[in-house]
C-alpha cells in the first residue's frame, strides 16, 4: 500500500489563509498522474506554520478530495508528545490511511527518550505510523538499532522516512528490516531516491514530486521492477533540479516552481520568504532545461 512515490504536499495559501480549493486540485493533480500516496502537513506542507485547526483541516480536505483513489499519510508530529498523540488521533479521526510521525524537535531527546515517545504514540492510536528521521531539521538522529526497538514493541510502526543522508545508515535499516515485509523504508531526500531503493526502499516521500509526479513514479516503478538501467536515466535527469529544489530552504524552492508552473501561488508564511532573485534564476533555469511545462 505505502510505496513508490509518495508526495511531499505543499499546503498552498491564499491572501494569508490555506487555500482548500486549490488544494483539491492538487490532490487531484496526483491522482492523475499516478502518484502512490500523499503526504500532507510535513515539512514540505509548512506544518510548523500551520495551526492545529488548520493543520487538522487540511488533512480533511485531502482525505475528503481523495475519495479512497489514493493513500494519505498524514504528517503528525510536534516536539511534545502529548500534542503528538492528539493530532495522530485527529488524523486517524478525519480518515487518514496513516500518519507520519517526525523524530521530537528542538528539545532533543536521548535515544530511550525516542523510544517512550514513538511507543506512546503506537499505543495510544491504532494507525500505521512512519516515524520521520530528519537530524538536520530536530538536532538529533534515530539510530538504527533504536527503530527497531521501538517498532519490535509496536507492530504499527509501519515504516520510517530516512532522511539523515547517510547510506551507511539506511543501509543499516535495510539490513535490520530485510524479514519484516510490512516495514517500508522510504528514502526522505529526492536526490538519494535512487540509492536507498537500491539497498532496499521501497520509495520516496518526495518533494520534486509536487511538479514532476510522473517521472518519480516511473523512476520508482522502474527501480522495483529491476529495470535499473532506466531508473539510473531518470535519476539522472532529475538531479541537477533536485538541487535546485534545496537552493534555499524547502518548501521555498519548489512553492517558486509550482507558482511558475501555475499549479500554485507561490505564497509562504514567515519565517519563510521569497527566494533570492539569483536563486530565482537558476531554479527557472533547472525548470526550463528538464522540460517542465506549465498548467493549463
Amino acid at each position: 500500500m505505502f510505496k513508490g512515490s509518495c508526495v511531499a504536499l505543499v499546503t498552498p495559501f491564499k491572501n494569508g489563509r490555506v487555500d482548500e480549493s486549490k488544494l483539491r486540485e492538487l490532490v487531484d493533480f496526483h491522482v492523475k498522474a499516478g502518484t502512490s500516496a500523499i503526504v500532507p502537513c510535513g515539512s514540505t506542507g509548512e506544518s510548523a506554520t500551520l495551526s492545529h485547526a488548520e493543520h487538522i483541516r487540511v488533512v480533511e480536505v485531502v482525505v475528503r478530495a481523495s475519495r479512497g483513489r489514493i493513500p494519505v499519510i498524514a504528517g503528525t508530529g510536534s516536539n511534545s508528545t502529548t500534542e503528538t498523540v492528539s493530532l495522530t488521533r485527529r488524523a486517524k479521526a478525519a480518515g487518514a490511511d496513516a500518519a507520519l510521525v517526525i523524530v521530537p524537535y528542538y528539545n532533543k531527546p536521548s535515544q530511550e527518550g525516542m523510544v517512550q515517545h514513538f511507543t506512546a504514540v503506537a499505543q495510544a492510536v491504532s494507525l500505521p505510523l512512519f516515524i520521520y528521521n530528519i537530524p538536520s531539521r530536530t538536532g538529533v538522529n534515530l539510530l538504527p538499532a533504536t527503530l527497531a526497538r521501538i517498532a519490535a514493541a509496536n507492530r504499527n510502526i509501519a515504516g520510517v522516512k530516512e532522511s539523515s543522508g547517510n547510506l551507511e545508515q539506511i543501509s543499516e535499516v535495510a539490513h535490520l528490516f530485510a524479514s519484516r515485509k510490512d516495514f517500508t523504508l522510504l528514502s526522505g531526500d529526492d536526490s538519494l531516491t535512487l540509492p536507498v531503493l537500491a539497498v532496499g526502499g521501497r520509495g520516496v516521500i518526495s518533494v520534486l514530486a509536487n511538479i514532476a509526479p510522473k517521472d518519480v513514479q516511473e523512476l520508482c516503478t522502474s527501480a522495483l521492477g529491476g529495470d535499473w538501467a532506466k531508473a539510473r536515466r531518470l535519476a539522472s535527469k532529475a538531479f541537477p533540479l533536485v538541487r535546485a529544489l534545496f537552493v534555499e530552504t524547502n518548501p521555498a524552492p519548489v512553492k517558486t516552481a509550482m507558482e511558475h508552473l501555475k499549479l500554485c501561488s507561490g505564497e509562504m508564511r514567515l519565517p519563510m520568504c521569497q527566494l533570492r532573485p539569483e536563486n530565482k534564476a537558476l531554479l527557472l533555469r533547472a525548470i526550463k532545461t528538464y522540460g517542465l511545462r506549465k498548467a493549463r
